[in-house]
Order: C-alpha cells, then sequence, then structure tokens
C-alpha cells in the first residue's frame, strides 16, 4: 500500500484529524494514537487499524517520551488551538528531526487576530463565505452536517496536504509545518462556488443546483420515502418524463422556463406521491432518468451494486463501515481493509521497548507517565 513504513503520531482529538490519521491508516500508514493516561475510553471511534499508546502529556517524562517517538517518526498530526504543543514543549522547534512533517489543523490557523478563537464546524462555514450559499427554501442559512468544514475542507485536506509533503520530502529529504485552517479549508473545498458563479446568477435558492431547479431535488413518495431527482441535461429529463408518465401531461411547463419552476414542482410533487419509493426505483431501474432512491444507511449496504464493489465492509462488531477509496489496481485482494479499534493504551509497551529498557517501561507506567 501507498503509505507502508510511514509512521503517523495522531494526537488523539475529535472528528477531522482522526479522520485524517484514519485515511492515512487506510492508506498503509502505522498510525499510533497517542491518548491520555488515564483514559479508559476515546470517544472518537475513527481508529480502524490504528496503535494506542496512553501519555501524561502534562508530565515533562510524557512530553519527553513524545519527542522521543517524534524522532522516529515521519509524520505528527496536532488537532488542538495554536500554541497548546508549544506549552506541553512539543512544539515543531523542540522536536529534533528535521524529516518530520508538522501537520497542525485548527479552526482559523496558528496566525492572525482569530487563531485563539474557539469555534466548531458552523462557525468555520461562516467565515469561510460557504455557508451563505446554502439556504433552506426560506432563505435562511442552513448547516449541514459538520461534513465540509471538519472532514472535507479539514481531515481530507490534511491527509492531501501530509501525502504531498511526503513526496516533496522525498525529492529534498526535508519535513516542513502544514498549517490548515479548517474555515479556509471549506472555502478550498468549495471552490466550485467561485470558479462557477455564473451558474448561481439568481437569489440563494433560487438557482439550478441549491433547491431552485424542479428538476433538481428530492421529492416524498406515497409512503413518506424520498426520491432524489437530478436530471439536469436535456436527454436526462426526457427519459424522466417518459418513465414518470409526465410526458403525458397537457400543457407540462417547459423545463427551463423558471417563470414556471414552483408550478413544475408541484405537478413533479404530486406524481412521486402516487406511488411507494420501491415501485418508483423498479420504474426507474438501471435509467439515464438521474432518479435514485434516498437510501438509509444499512440500505446502501445491502445495496445490489454496493455489494458488488465491495462498497462497505463489516467492521469487528459487525458493523458496516465505507470501504476506503480510491481503489487501486496494485492492492486489490492483497491488502485487507483494517478492522480493529485499539483499546485506549494498547499497544504501549509494545511501542516503548523499541526506545526504552523493560526496567525504564515499568518506571513510567509505576509513576502514571503512560498507561
Amino acid at each position: 500500500m501507498a503509505l507502508r513504513k510511514i509512521r503517523v503520531l495522531e494526537l488523539a482529538g475529535l472528528a477531522p484529524v482522526p479522520y485524517c490519521g484514519q485515511v492515512l491508516a487506510d492508506l498503509g500508514a502505522e498510525v499510533i494514537r497517542v491518548d491520555r493516561a488515564g483514559s479508559a475510553f476515546n470517544i472518537d471511534q475513527q481508529s480502524r487499524g490504528k496503535k494506542s499508546i496512553a501519555l501524561n502529556m502534562k508530565d515533562h517524562s510524557g512530553q519527553k517520551i513524545l519527542r522521543s517517538l517524534a524522532r522516529s517518526s515521519d509524520v505528527l498530526l496536532d488537532p488542538f488551538r495554536p500554541g497548546v504543543m508549544e506549552r506541553l514543549n512539543c512544539g515543531p522547534e523542540r522536536i529534533a528531526n528535521e524529516r518530520l512533517i508538522f501537520a497542525r489543523l485548527s479552526g482559523f490557523g496558528q496566525t492572525g487576530p482569530m487563531r485563539d478563537v474557539a469555534g466548531h464546524d458552523i462557525n468555520y462555514l461562516a467565515q469561510s463565505g460557504v455557508l451563505d450559499s446554502l439556504r433552506d427554501s426560506t432563505g435562511k442559512p442552513l448547516p449541514p452536517i459538520n461534513l465540509v468544514a471538519d472532514f472535507a475542507g479539514g481531515g481530507a485536506m490534511m491527509a492531501l496536504g501530509v501525502t504531498s509533503a511526503l513526496i516533496e520530502r522525498g525529492n529534498t529529504g526535508k519535513g516542513q509545518v502544514l498549517d490548515l485552517a479548517m474555515s479556509e479549508g471549506a472555502a478550498y473545498a468549495s471552490g466550485f462556488l467561485w470558479s462557477m458563479k455564473s451558474l448561481f446568477p439568481g437569489t440563494k435558492g433560487s438557482n439550478m443546483l441549491d433547491g431552485g431547479a424542479p428538476f433538481y431535488g428530492v421529492y416524498e413518495t406515497k409512503d413518506c420515502r424520498f426520491m432524489a431527482l437530478g436530471a439536469i441535461e436535456p436527454q436526462f429529463y426526457q427519459v424522466f418524463l417518459e418513465k414518470s408518465k409526465l410526458g403525458d401531461v397537457e400543457g407540462l411547463p417547459d423545463q427551463m422556463d423558471q417563470t414556471e419552476w414552483e408550478n413544475l414542482r408541484k405537478i413533479i410533487a404530486e406524481k412521486f406521491l402516487e406511488k411507494t419509493q420501491a415501485e418508483w426505483t423498479c420504474i426507474f431501474h438501471l435509467t439515464d432518468a438521474c432518479v435514485s432512491p434516498v437510501m438509509t444507511a444499512e440500505e446502501a449496504a445491502e445495496n445490489e451494486h454496493n455489494k458488488e464493489r465491495n462498497s462497505f465492509v463489516l467492521d469487528e462488531h459487525g458493523e458496516y463501515f465505507p470501504h476506503p477509496v480510491p481503489r487501486s489496481s496494485n492492492s486489490i485482494g492483497t491488502d485487507a481493509v483494517p478492522i480493529i479499534q485499539p483499546k485506549v493504551g494498547e499497544h504501549t509497551v509494545e511501542i516503548l521497548s523499541e526506545l526504552y529498557s523493560k526496567r525504564e517501561v515499568r518506571s513510567f507506567l509505576e509513576n502514571g507517565i503512560v498507561s
């Protein structure tokens, strides 16, 4: 796998950094999650295939252990607010490893007047200018689940930055410090909104891709389920009309007549209410109408197409999770997807034994430096 033999230290956090570490682990890296000594459970369970060492980072000996681990690592993932790692005596300048990639993820970045401000995905979206484009039918900004800033603009961009830095290190022999602000990552991941402004000429919620177009939206069915309609192109819209029998409706408004969009939306909504989701799914199955059933996570895992592609994998508890992407022709059938999640401190002794004697490790345990 691409990152085999790469060692990553992931300071335990929530959501974006654990996701970054999970991506790197799925790509073959040895990811060591640094948990808090004495903690019995890590609430963030994005840890398949990772190892866990539990350190008391408030103790100078614990800090020294982390610096020692970082000297023999390729990547360190910092999930804390600016300055925290420095206060723990583990900032980039304290680690004697010029090949280390020190990746720092924070809400607003390591510099600037907002560097120390607390926030969450919704705040980073607001700061980025993206939230203004995500509005409901009343015109009110509607934040999605914390996927845009935390994951697309945060964890995923961080993983991309780390892999890029590893490639650069292969050319220069030197590591670097990466500064990723989720507010900026959200904007970058949403760059389409900036580069394709021509697709959004009207007021928010009145354009083709933001809920304005009746042929690009979600409709309720007879059994209170939903179908997703995305028939933008004329040829696909024509298939939709034929399969739904809407093409037989006399006086049906023209697809691109925006003055009639609300009327067309009502007609389409009434049509979808005539049948159940299962009936519509059968009607549109394997057609180019661009109509899909809105499935639950469980239904997606059991879907015929997804099952054939092994799109979801069972973990150690028998629960489905998404298969890592993209698929590589070099690893199909040879590399198993990691499914085991470590217990906090499960690998503490194993990892420390690489650097310290049994006597020293025992002393660390007895003194609460590690657990």
